[in-house]
């Protein structure tokens, strides 16, 4: 498998049409910049899908750095994913974002 890392997000989204499956997947990472409660809370969203170039798997992955202020009664979360469907919709409205991660497992046989 080949993984290709996208720094800008408008290329990840050009890179769409040539997934093989529906799924686009994501993970949140959120951490503070210090403990105070009102402080900004800063969240990595990092999102994959799969590609096939000749006979390889092709992961594409990028990265999104965005800082919110917190906001303990609202669900940031999800703010960000309805935010991000509608986004994707744009570009192709049977992409679905799915909670998950890609990750590649190597075995090796011996005889």
């Amino acid at each position: 498998m080949i993984v290709i890392f996208v720094d800008n997000i408008e290329d990840f989204i050009s890179f769409l049409n040539r997934r093989v499956m529906n799924e686009v997947f994501y993970e949140i990472k959120r951490s503070k910049s210090n403990n105070d409660l009102a402080s900004e809370v800063k969240i990595e969203l990092i999102l994959h899908f799969l590609s096939k170039v000749e006979e390889f798997m092709v992961l594409f992955e990028t990265k999104v750095d965005i800082s919110k202020s917190n906001h303990p009664a609202s669900n940031q979360d999800q703010e960000i994913i309805v935010e991000l469907q509608r986004i994707f919709n744009q570009v192709d409205t049977s992409i679905n974002l799915i909670k998950g991660k890609i990750r590649e497992i190597y075995l090796s046989f011996s005889t």
